[in-house]
């Protein structure tokens, strides 16, 4: 694997990725307050036969920021100018959470950029009090109250098992940047009624992936997406809950190998065992 920066045409902003394997490529945006290495099991899984990239998110990682207050369209045009930076033509983009909303914006607004497009333990659709919560914690992000353990608490459960991925998503977590967290944190506040209007014109082939004990990305949000979409499919992992891909990992690969073999696949609802 290779640590990358790239500089972007508009703004000379500098963009810090991961790089492994060669072939088609296949490029991984990360969720609020983690960074590139979060995708490591899919970066490792995927880069046996394609060009994996995975971005650090804007004030995330070694990504410089995007200017306080930006919305989820700031972010969206962000990634749109990392993928003609990379000069790659149309790539798979797979995004987690925020970069859910990333990708799923990118696909409505640049689907010229993409191949297809993959969406791990996306929101959809915030019921009232389930937005008005989400809001109240960008407040206090953004006041300086940040409180780890919170989101740790929601994105895994005690099972042993997750200790290691949990202690890592922990350090993730203390390392990012508080005004990059706070930016990103408040445009996936709200972002996911930005695009949610739009999602239909979406041609190119979807999957929505998340896990059956995701309170906040739930599998109800993941097929309501797959259902409004052209060409959706949409998978649940059954006992998981918001970092499914660190959780699941062997499962999530396997979803994700077959996405990008079987574009075309119909939409259909699969529940896979852990």
């Amino acid at each position: 694997m290779t640590l990358k920066t790239l500089r972007l045409s508009s703004s000379g902003a500098k963009v810090a990725l991961r790089s492994a394997g060669r072939g088609a490529p296949v490029v991984l945006v990360h969720g609020v307050g983690l960074q590139s290495a979060a995708w490591g099991p899919q970066i490792e899984a995927l880069s046996a036969h394609h060009h994996v990239i995975a971005l650090d998110m804007p004030g995330h990682g070694g990504s410089d920021p995007l200017p306080e207050g930006s919305g989820l369209e700031a972010f969206v045009a962000w990634a749109a100018e990392a993928l003609a930076a990379l000069g790659l033509g149309p790539v798979s983009l797979a995004g987690h959470s925020m970069g859910a909303l990333i990708a799923g914006g990118l696909a409505v607004e640049h689907p010229d950029l993409l191949r297809r497009v993959a969406l791990l333990n996306p929101v959809f659709c915030r019921a009232p009090a389930d937005r008005a919560a989400v809001e109240a914690r960008a407040a206090l992000i953004r006041a300086g109250e940040i409180n780890h353990a919170a989101p740790l608490s929601r994105w895994f459960s005690l099972d042993p098992e997750e200790r290691a991925v949990r202690s890592a998503t922990q350090s993730w977590l203390e390392a990012v940047s508080p005004t990059g967290y706070a930016t990103a944190y408040s445009a996936f506040a709200t972002g996911d009624a930005t695009y949610a209007a739009r999602m239909g014109e979406i041609r190119i082939p979807l999957l929505a992936l998340t896990g059956s004990e995701d309170a906040n990305s739930t599998p109800q949000m993941a097929r309501a997406i797959a259902d409004t979409v052209q060409n959706g499919r949409h998978e649940t992992i059954k006992g998981h809950r918001h970092m499914v891909n660190l959780t699941a990992p062997d499962l999530v690969n396997h979803a994700l190998a077959e996405w990008l073999a079987r574009p075309d696949a119909p939409a259909v609802i699969h529940e896979v065992a852990s």
